[in-house]
């Protein structure tokens, strides 16, 4: 099989990605994304060159804590490895709560749209 070929036959990751807001510290220029595929849970963090980017295996997520405020809500999500969890700020209460539906969803063996 040639490699073209073989390209076109393998599955496409999709995942959903979810931004802070610009109104929070840290975020005015480049805000945080949070990426979830079937696949990791990663944590983009744009700069002036590039980018810094973190993941987690979703089979290696251990919990996903969020904390709401009165409008932006924090997310910490902890591995199974006991390294340092990935965090974020200055999301939407409603982003949080869809990531942790989709990480849950995705340990669990089932995709939700």
């Amino acid at each position: 099989m040639s490699t073209a070929n073989q390209a076109a036959t393998e599955p496409v990751v999709v995942g959903e990605t979810f931004a802070a807001s610009r109104w929070t510290r840290g975020n005015h220029l480049f805000p945080t994304r949070i990426v979830v595929s079937p696949l990791h849970v990663s944590r983009v963090k744009p700069r002036l060159f590039g980018n810094t980017e973190e993941s987690i295996a979703i089979l290696q997520v251990a919990s996903v804590q969020i904390s709401t405020g009165i409008i932006w809500s924090e997310i910490s999500i902890e591995s199974t490895g006991g390294t340092d969890p990935i965090t974020s700020h200055g999301h939407r209460k409603r982003d949080a709560l869809r990531i942790r539906e989709l990480i849950e969803s995705y340990q669990a063996g089932r995709t939700t749209k």
